[in-house]
């Protein structure tokens, strides 16, 4: 009858929770390379994995600047980036630079992810 018992028990704790979805997953590859394809310095890697909410960014984050945006000619430098993988569970493919000021603004809104890779 004990026997019994645990059996029920740890039947009744192994289904908890069993009906409820996995919350999404972050599981980013950042990749920063500091001087630019044409530069003498490797790029840095980072692997970023967040449960829940996305390290902070959004899809909208990585959304390339609108084709036709004014932009400002200014030079934000040589850097360029490149975040793949998932966020909250759907594929992320962006690329980032700094060479306008659209460029720049898309940079800044993603440093802090970015940060991972540069240390």
């Amino acid at each position: 009858m004990r026997v019994l018992a645990l059996l029920l028990a740890a039947a009744a704790l192994a289904a908890c929770g069993a009906d409820e979805p996995a919350a999404p997953v972050t599981d980013l590859v950042v990749r920063v390379d500091a001087d630019g394809a044409q530069g003498p310095q490797a790029a840095r890697e980072a692997h970023v994995h967040c449960p829940g909410k996305g390290c902070g960014v959004t899809a909208a984050d990585f959304a390339p600047a609108p084709r036709h945006q004014a932009c400002t000619e200014v030079y934000g430098g040589p850097e360029t980036a490149t975040v793949t993988g998932t966020l909250n569970g759907e594929p992320v493919d962006a690329r980032f630079r700094r060479t306008d000021g659209c460029e720049i603004a898309r940079w800044h809104r993603v440093r802090g992810l970015l940060a991972a890779a540069t240390g």
